[in-house]
């Protein structure tokens, strides 16, 4: 099957090459991935519990988060689930707003907060979303969103938010299962 751009297995390296650049590129940021063990870890540790939100791609992300880390023994909950308990304050909410606010994800980090919880934020616009203000962790994810999607060829990335969101859980899981958090 041709791809319009080349072979499938051209494309393929492409994605791979564009995934490795993704973990290995410099940044002002400290690493996602470290940010998100680190306090994955911390509420475990605490036997405190995981509260997962975001909307759209994202939220679809998180859901299948959600749901590995249950798989994994934590006590994890997607925000609006018919089970989900209330947040207190040794939990931890994991939000993601990925051009850096939502009004439905600044009121749920805001309230997470008022209760005591933490908040780490997932997000491509660490400087400028309104939901930064909200968390206590702010865990820079270098993706394009609906924000910056300008619509044209040259905008687009092979990887947009959702996509480096399912890498970024990927791998954590696998940090997680492999004991490595505390290589990190």
């Amino acid at each position: 099957m041709d791809t319009g751009n080349g072979s499938m297995a051209s494309l393929a390296s492409q994605i791979c090459n564009h995934i490795a650049s993704i973990f290995s590129k410099p940044s002002i940021h400290p690493p996602a991935l470290d940010l998100m063990v680190a306090e994955l870890a911390s509420i475990a540790s605490q036997k405190g519990r995981v509260f997962l939100y975001g909307v759209g791609r994202e939220g679809l992300m998180l859901k299948a988060l959600c749901m590995r880390l249950a798989h994994l023994g934590l006590s994890a909950h997607f925000v609006f689930d018919m089970t989900t308990p209330p947040i207190t304050s040794k939990d931890l909410l994991v939000a993601s707003a990925g051009p850096g606010g939502f009004s439905t994800v600044d009121a749920i980090c805001s309230v997470a907060r008022s209760h005591g919880g933490r908040v780490l934020l997932l997000t491509a616009q660490p400087e400028t979303g309104s939901s930064v203000k909200h968390a206590n962790v702010v865990a820079y994810v270098a993706a394009q969103t609906m924000a910056d999607d300008g619509g044209g060829e040259k905008s687009r990335t092979l990887l947009p938010m959702g996509t480096r969101l399912f890498l970024l859980f990927a791998i954590t899981r696998v940090v997680i299962v492999n004991g490595l958090w505390t290589l990190i």
